[in-house]
C-alpha cells in the first residue's frame, strides 16, 4: 500500500472552518491562495500558526494549502491551527497524538457567541430600568 500524496484536516473555531491539504515541501503555508503575511497581515502572529508544526518536530517538511472561510481574524487563525494539527495527526497517528494532545491542540475551542434574545439589547444586557 503506497502513502498517499497529501493529508487533509478541517479545523474549526467559533465561525471559521479551514480545510488544510499537507504536501511534502519546504515549510510554506499558503491561505487563500496568498501568503500568511498578505491574508492576515500583523493581526495574527505566524508562530500561533506553526505550532503543531513546532511541538511536533516536522518545521520545513509540509507545505500547507488552507481554504479557510467565515469568521474573523482569530477565528480563522485557530481554525486553521486546529485543521494543521489534525492534518499532521492523520499523517503519523501514533507518533504525533501524544505531543498534539499534550499541547492541546487536538481539541475544538467549543467557546461560540451567545446569541441575542428577544426583550434585550445583546445577549445578556437589558435595557435600563426605570421606576416611574
Amino acid at each position: 500500500m503506497t502513502t498517499p500524496a497529501f493529508q487533509m484536516g478541517t479545523g474549526r473555531r467559533k465561525t471559521s472552518i479551514a480545510r488544510v491539504r499537507l504536501t511534502p515541501g519546504e515549510g510554506a503555508i499558503v491561505v487563500n491562495g496568498r501568503t500568511i503575511e498578505e491574508h492576515f497581515g500583523s493581526a495574527v502572529d505566524e508562530a500561533d500558526l506553526r505550532l503543531p508544526f513546532r511541538v511536533t518536530g516536522t518545521e520545513g517538511r509540509f507545505n500547507a494549502m488552507v481554504k479557510v472561510q467565515g469568521g474573523g481574524y482569530q477565528g480563522q487563525a485557530g481554525a486553521i491551527r486546529h485543521g494543521i494539527a489534525r492534518a499532521l495527526l492523520a499523517y503519523d497517528p501514533d507518533g504525533l497524538r501524544s505531543s498534539l494532545r499534550e499541547a492541546g491542540l487536538l481539541t475544538r475551542d467549543p467557546r461560540m457567541k451567545e446569541r441575542k434574545k428577544f426583550g434585550l439589547k445583546r445577549a445578556r444586557k437589558a435595557p435600563q430600568y426605570t421606576k416611574r
